[in-house]
């Protein structure tokens, strides 16, 4: 039989208080939304992360796809022998009219918001792995008409005419503006073929058209950290601005 103290010792030894268990719980919810805070915090910074990287992608595709374009323009084969006149009739699809000769033009967008449109073209002959904007090549020689733009859903687009079909090129998303300056060289008697005034589509003549020695771009994209905690000085939009030269219109005049 066991003495009294003994049964004492086994009636409380089993199990936890209930002033230990609420503890217990207590502590546990307070690691637990820890927990949760953290791995929120890892989540919207790799979000932020990867925006950001999708951006800086996007803006490096997109000026570079219209820059390889742009320095195309007014290109031909063998220039010892043809001439422009040749290979660049006279073109004209609404809204883009280009003269004979004529390689490069630009305008307004339709949907004032969205900016500006570019036009240029220019001929492979077959063998010279020029790209178009589509990021193709020609076995054959082929002039391309290329038409840069934004659309409605906001992609950077390129409507491009290989002389005989017409394609639409859906390049980056997230583009919400395309704007175009020309540099032109007013001055015909100066020595040295460069720039010497900016002007928008609107105020370039017919003349002007054939002395454009640069082009201004600037696309305006979405800021992809916009909105996010910690970032209330962060505007809704981004923008990346480059001047890209006119290959066969720089240089020195002879």
């Amino acid at each position: 039989m066991l003495h009294p103290s003994m049964r004492y010792r086994c009636r409380r030894s089993p199990g936890f208080t209930l002033v230990e268990l609420l503890i217990a719980i207590l502590i546990g919810l307070f690691l637990a939304a820890g927990l949760v805070t953290m791995v929120q915090a890892m989540k919207r910074t790799t979000a932020s992360q990867t925006g950001l990287s999708q951006l800086q992608d996007n803006e490096r595709m997109g000026m570079s796809l219209i820059a390889n374009a742009v320095q195309s323009a007014g290109y031909y084969p063998n220039p010892l022998v043809n001439s422009a006149s040749t290979f660049f009739t006279a073109y004209s699809v609404a809204p883009v009219v280009l003269a004979a000769s004529q390689s490069l033009t630009g305008s307004a967008n339709t949907t004032a918001a969205l900016g500006d449109t570019i036009t240029l073209r220019y001929t492979t002959a077959g063998n010279d792995n020029v790209l178009n904007c589509a990021g193709a090549t020609s076995t054959t020689q082929k002039t391309w008409t290329a038409t840069f733009s934004i659309d409605a859903n906001s992609n950077l687009q390129c409507y491009l005419y290989d002389g005989t079909n017409y394609t639409t090129v859906q390049l980056v998303n997230g583009v919400t503006k395309l704007e175009v300056w020309y540099g032109v060289q007013t001055n015909g008697g100066s020595l040295y073929n460069s720039a010497d005034t900016y002007l928008a589509a609107a105020s370039m003549t017919a003349a002007y058209w054939n002395a454009v020695r640069s082009v201004k771009i600037r696309l305006t994209f979405n800021n992809p950290l916009h909105g996010q905690p910690g970032q209330s000085n962060v505007g809704p939009t981004v923008q990346f601005t480059r001047v890209i030269t006119v290959m066969n219109s720089t240089g020195v005049d002879t």
